[in-house]
């Protein structure tokens, strides 16, 4: 089993912003052990330029798509983590294997105001999933 890596998917329902950081921000962190997908329940069939503007500023380079969960039906995942706001957002319900954790994020996506107004909101929930989501994932 040496050699291995974990598999974990990221959900949420566009996957062009929190699953896309989630997913880049693992494979940059913790390739050696983790392998990280993203998907979405309605892709929105782009990744959000300042999601990748977040990560550049922190040395990742990202170059993820956005795809479905359709995709990854028949994948076995170790674990399953749901990243969308509890309170504004259905979040979808994984029915393939794994075992699903949920870790709620605020979508940047509908942040308002100047550009640098809304970048700031990226790096915060840039900031927000590294901390948490490398911490969930540096314990199993």
């Amino acid at each position: 089993m040496t050699g291995m890596k974990h598999k974990v998917l990221f959900l949420c329902t566009a996957n062009s912003c929190r699953s896309q950081i989630a997913e880049a921000l693992v494979n940059a962190r913790l390739g050696d052990h983790w392998q990280a997908f993203s998907a979405g329940t309605q892709p929105a069939g782009y990744v959000h330029p300042k999601a990748l503007a977040a990560l550049a500023e922190i040395g990742i380079h990202h170059k993820g798509e956005s795809k479905s969960t359709d995709k990854f039906r028949d994948v076995d995942f170790d674990l399953v983590i749901t990243v969308c706001d509890d309170a504004a957002e259905n979040c979808p319900v994984w029915l393939g294997k794994g075992k699903r954790v949920h870790l709620g994020f605020p979508d940047p996506a509908k942040a308002e105001g100047t550009d640098e107004e809304i970048a700031q909101v990226f790096r915060a929930v840039r900031d927000d999933i590294e901390e948490k989501v490398v911490s969930l994932l540096s314990h199993r």
